[in-house]
């Protein structure tokens, strides 16, 4: 168990921020124990052949595979710093990363078990190269297991951002905190994250906090404790159809509306991106735009701006429809 302080005053420093970073770590995590993570086999049997012939899951000759052990190990957490903002910046963060002072990465390295690989003997001896090294190794890393992916991970993250913030707004800030994820819970001036095995220390007086929604980091979650202000990194809402083929429609609803629109609708079950209701309903991203422009004139289709996406999502009306309809 992980105690975070996060008095009244402290909830009002509580943000969200995407982070590239964040899903490199955690989707190197996934590949580590794929069986532990069953939601993401398809995405790791495609990038896992790609990953292995560039050489990035070598245990000896690369860096980021043995910084990155299977669930429980410790995670150094000089590999996720603080992201600066909601939008993701994957250049700004590896910018932060390779700023890393040399005393912290060898103090956090001091605390991986067992025999040193000489890759990570290398880190320690001179931490500057050696991260400079590590960014080099988490962009080719990005470019051939996530970029591919990054519009349709994009949308369930802000997705879920939209959705927290929505439920802040409704319920409060024990209604977002206690909603995070099974083995999260805020009690007193504390935020409690139950994980075994964690050797993290507890934060007496918390600065604020920075929740992370994350894809790869499902089922569990993962807390950092280091630094000015702690992190949690949690599964987004909507992970679960992430990797799914594309929607059909209800053929009742089809017969009414069309079948484009149709599909459209069952696919909002989240606020999702034109992007990824093309993705998921196999319709061009300018049929999804003309479709859904008819559907927010029938009331069926609300859209807002969730930082630089705009997401759409069903009315009540339009949810009434689509029960009805299945």
């Amino acid at each position: 168990m992980v105690a975070i302080g996060l008095s009244a005053g402290a909830v009002a420093r509580v943000r969200f921020a995407m982070s590239g970073l964040w899903e490199v770590v955690a989707g190197v995590r996934v590949l580590r124990d794929p069986g532990r993570h069953a939601i993401h086999l398809p995405w790791a049997g495609r990038v896992r052949p790609r990953l292995a012939e560039a050489g990035l899951l070598d245990p000896e000759a690369g860096l980021l595979w043995p910084l990155v052990p299977p669930a429980p190990g410790y995670l150094p957490d000089f590999l996720t710093p603080p992201p600066a903002g909601l939008d993701p910046d994957l250049a700004e963060e590896l910018a932060t990363l390779r700023a890393t002072a040399p005393e912290a990465v060898r103090a956090q390295l001091d605390l991986l078990p067992g025999p040193r690989p000489a890759a990570l003997g290398a880190l320690y001896a001179d931490p500057v190269t050696g991260l400079a090294r590590l960014a080099a190794e988490v962009e080719a890393y990005w470019r051939l297991a996530v970029a591919p992916d990054w519009p349709r991970i994009r949308a369930v993250l802000d997705a879920d951002v939209f959705h927290r913030a929505r439920r802040m707004a409704a319920d409060g800030a024990a209604g977002l905190l206690n909603d995070l994820h099974e083995r999260v819970r805020w009690e007193g001036d504390a935020l409690l994250v139950s994980q075994r095995h964690c050797t993290a220390p507890d934060v007496p007086v918390g600065g604020g906090l920075v929740l992370v929604p994350s894809v790869f980091v499902w089922p569990s979650v993962l807390s950092i404790s280091a630094g000015d202000v702690p992190q949690l990194a949690y599964p987004a809402r909507g992970v679960g159809t992430i990797w799914e083929t594309p929607v059909g429609a209800p053929d009742a609803l089809g017969a009414v509306l069309g079948r484009g629109r149709a599909r459209l609708l069952a696919a909002l079950d989240a606020p999702r991106s034109t992007t990824e209701l093309s993705r998921r309903t196999g319709l061009s991203p300018a049929g999804v735009s003309q479709h859904l422009t008819a559907l927010r004139a029938a009331g069926l289709v609300v859209t807002r701006r969730q930082g630089r996406s705009m997401l759409s999502s069903r009315t009540a009306v339009a949810d009434a429809l689509v029960v009805a309809s299945t």
